[in-house]
Protein backbone atom coordinates (compact mmCIF):
# COMPACT_ATOMS: atom_id res chain seq x y z
CA UNK A 1 0.00 0.00 0.00
CA UNK A 2 1.42 3.40 -0.98
CA UNK A 3 0.02 6.58 0.50
CA UNK A 4 1.02 10.08 -0.51
CA UNK A 5 1.18 12.77 2.12
CA UNK A 6 2.51 16.23 1.39
CA UNK A 7 4.93 15.19 -1.38
CA UNK A 8 6.28 12.31 0.74
CA UNK A 9 5.62 8.71 -0.22
CA UNK A 10 5.21 6.35 2.72
CA UNK A 11 5.46 2.68 1.86
CA UNK A 12 3.75 0.41 4.35
CA UNK A 13 4.64 -3.26 4.62
CA UNK A 14 1.93 -5.61 3.28
CA UNK A 15 -0.23 -7.43 5.84
CA UNK A 16 1.18 -10.83 4.80
CA UNK A 17 4.69 -9.80 5.83
CA UNK A 18 3.39 -8.37 9.11
CA UNK A 19 1.56 -11.66 9.80
CA UNK A 20 4.89 -13.49 9.50
CA UNK A 21 6.31 -11.19 12.19
CA UNK A 22 3.66 -12.11 14.76
CA UNK A 23 4.62 -14.91 17.13
CA UNK A 24 2.91 -16.59 20.03
CA UNK A 25 4.85 -16.30 23.29
CA UNK A 26 3.34 -17.05 26.70
CA UNK A 27 0.01 -17.60 25.01
CA UNK A 28 -0.05 -14.10 23.52
CA UNK A 29 0.42 -12.80 19.99
CA UNK A 30 3.53 -10.59 20.06
CA UNK A 31 5.97 -8.80 17.79
CA UNK A 32 9.72 -8.52 18.34
CA UNK A 33 11.31 -5.14 18.95
CA UNK A 34 13.70 -5.73 16.04
CA UNK A 35 10.83 -6.49 13.62
CA UNK A 36 8.93 -3.41 14.78
CA UNK A 37 12.00 -1.19 14.44
CA UNK A 38 12.47 -2.52 10.90
CA UNK A 39 8.85 -1.69 10.05
CA UNK A 40 9.10 1.79 11.60
CA UNK A 41 12.41 2.48 9.88
CA UNK A 42 14.33 3.12 13.12
CA UNK A 43 17.12 1.29 14.92
CA UNK A 44 16.08 -1.26 17.53
CA UNK A 45 18.13 0.63 20.10
CA UNK A 46 16.23 3.86 19.30
CA UNK A 47 12.86 2.11 19.59
CA UNK A 48 13.79 0.60 22.95
CA UNK A 49 15.12 3.93 24.23
CA UNK A 50 11.86 5.66 23.29
CA UNK A 51 9.97 2.93 25.16
CA UNK A 52 12.22 3.23 28.23
CA UNK A 53 11.68 7.01 28.29
CA UNK A 54 7.94 6.28 28.43
CA UNK A 55 8.01 3.05 30.43
CA UNK A 56 4.82 3.94 32.36
CA UNK A 57 2.90 3.44 29.10
CA UNK A 58 4.12 -0.18 28.80
CA UNK A 59 2.96 -2.44 31.65
CA UNK A 60 3.93 -6.13 31.57
CA UNK A 61 0.84 -7.12 29.60
CA UNK A 62 1.83 -4.64 26.84
CA UNK A 63 5.53 -5.48 26.62
CA UNK A 64 7.96 -7.94 28.21
CA UNK A 65 11.48 -9.20 27.73
CA UNK A 66 12.01 -12.74 26.46
CA UNK A 67 13.77 -15.33 28.57
CA UNK A 68 16.77 -17.22 27.17
CA UNK A 69 14.57 -20.26 26.55
CA UNK A 70 11.87 -18.26 24.76
CA UNK A 71 14.48 -16.54 22.61
CA UNK A 72 16.09 -19.89 21.76
CA UNK A 73 12.66 -21.25 20.73
CA UNK A 74 12.05 -18.25 18.47
CA UNK A 75 15.49 -18.60 16.91
CA UNK A 76 14.62 -22.23 16.19
CA UNK A 77 11.44 -21.02 14.42
CA UNK A 78 13.53 -18.62 12.32
CA UNK A 79 15.76 -21.56 11.35
CA UNK A 80 18.88 -19.54 12.00
CA UNK A 81 21.78 -20.40 14.22
CA UNK A 82 22.56 -16.85 15.27
CA UNK A 83 21.13 -13.38 15.09
CA UNK A 84 24.38 -11.56 14.66
CA UNK A 85 25.47 -11.30 18.28
CA UNK A 86 22.77 -9.42 20.14
CA UNK A 87 23.77 -8.18 23.60
CA UNK A 88 20.35 -8.17 25.24
CA UNK A 89 17.35 -10.44 25.11
CA UNK A 90 14.72 -8.86 22.87
CA UNK A 91 11.55 -7.19 24.04
CA UNK A 92 8.23 -8.23 22.58
CA UNK A 93 5.09 -6.16 22.29
CA UNK A 94 1.51 -7.40 22.50
CA UNK A 95 -1.23 -5.86 20.38
CA UNK A 96 -1.85 -3.24 23.07
CA UNK A 97 1.87 -2.52 23.29
CA UNK A 98 2.08 -1.97 19.54
CA UNK A 99 -0.88 0.42 19.77
CA UNK A 100 0.90 2.29 22.57
CA UNK A 101 4.01 2.61 20.39
CA UNK A 102 2.07 4.99 18.16
CA UNK A 103 2.00 7.50 21.02
CA UNK A 104 5.74 7.13 21.60
CA UNK A 105 6.89 7.10 17.96
CA UNK A 106 5.12 10.07 16.46
CA UNK A 107 6.18 10.04 12.83
CA UNK A 108 3.91 9.69 9.79
CA UNK A 109 5.54 6.34 8.99
CA UNK A 110 4.93 5.09 12.55
CA UNK A 111 1.27 6.02 12.29
CA UNK A 112 0.84 4.23 8.93
CA UNK A 113 2.73 1.16 10.13
CA UNK A 114 0.65 1.03 13.32
CA UNK A 115 -2.56 1.13 11.32
CA UNK A 116 -1.33 -1.76 9.16
CA UNK A 117 -0.28 -3.76 12.23
CA UNK A 118 -3.61 -3.17 14.01
CA UNK A 119 -5.47 -4.31 10.89
CA UNK A 120 -3.35 -7.46 10.80
CA UNK A 121 -4.10 -8.25 14.46
CA UNK A 122 -7.80 -7.75 13.77
CA UNK A 123 -7.59 -10.03 10.72
CA UNK A 124 -5.91 -12.75 12.81
CA UNK A 125 -8.56 -12.40 15.52
CA UNK A 126 -11.32 -12.78 12.92
CA UNK A 127 -9.64 -15.88 11.50
CA UNK A 128 -9.50 -17.45 14.95
CA UNK A 129 -13.17 -16.66 15.59
CA UNK A 130 -14.08 -18.13 12.20
CA UNK A 131 -12.24 -21.35 13.07
CA UNK A 132 -14.04 -21.53 16.43
CA UNK A 133 -17.39 -21.06 14.68
CA UNK A 134 -16.56 -23.80 12.15
CA UNK A 135 -15.53 -26.15 14.96
CA UNK A 136 -18.82 -25.49 16.77
CA UNK A 137 -20.84 -26.21 13.61
CA UNK A 138 -18.95 -29.45 12.98
CA UNK A 139 -19.56 -30.58 16.56
CA UNK A 140 -23.29 -29.84 16.14
CA UNK A 141 -23.37 -31.87 12.93
CA UNK A 142 -21.57 -34.77 14.61
CA UNK A 143 -24.13 -34.81 17.40
CA UNK A 144 -27.00 -34.67 14.93
CA UNK A 145 -25.62 -37.45 12.74
CA UNK A 146 -24.66 -39.61 15.72
CA UNK A 147 -28.31 -39.54 16.77
CA UNK A 148 -29.43 -40.47 13.26
CA UNK A 149 -26.99 -43.36 13.09
CA UNK A 150 -28.06 -44.50 16.56
CA UNK A 151 -31.65 -44.70 15.33
CA UNK A 152 -30.53 -46.69 12.29
CA UNK A 153 -28.52 -49.14 14.38
CA UNK A 154 -31.36 -49.54 16.89
CA UNK A 155 -33.78 -50.27 14.05
CA UNK A 156 -31.38 -52.82 12.55
CA UNK A 157 -31.00 -54.58 15.91
CA UNK A 158 -34.77 -54.75 16.34
CA UNK A 159 -35.16 -56.22 12.84
CA UNK A 160 -32.50 -58.81 13.60
CA UNK A 161 -34.12 -59.70 16.94
CA UNK A 162 -37.58 -60.15 15.37
CA UNK A 163 -36.29 -62.31 12.53
CA UNK A 164 -34.82 -64.87 14.90
CA UNK A 165 -36.81 -67.89 15.91
CA UNK A 166 -37.81 -68.01 19.55
CA UNK A 167 -34.99 -69.57 21.52
CA UNK A 168 -35.38 -72.35 24.04
CA UNK A 169 -34.63 -71.33 27.60
CA UNK A 170 -31.01 -72.00 28.45
CA UNK A 171 -29.83 -73.96 31.41
CA UNK A 172 -28.46 -71.79 34.16
CA UNK A 173 -24.75 -71.98 34.78
CA UNK A 174 -23.18 -71.94 38.22
CA UNK A 175 -24.37 -72.68 41.78
CA UNK A 176 -28.12 -73.35 42.11
CA UNK A 177 -29.22 -73.45 45.76
CA UNK A 178 -32.88 -74.22 45.03
CA UNK A 179 -32.13 -77.57 43.31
Amino acid sequence: MVKKESKTVIKVTPAGIIEDMIYIVRGQKVMLDSDLSQLYGVKTKSLNLAVKRNIDRFPHDFMFQLTKEEFANLRFQFETSSWGGIRYLPFVFTEQGVAMLSSVLNSKRAIQVNIAIMRTFIKLRRMILTHKEMRRKIEEMEKRYDKQFKVVFTALKELLDHSKEPQKPRARIGFHPDK
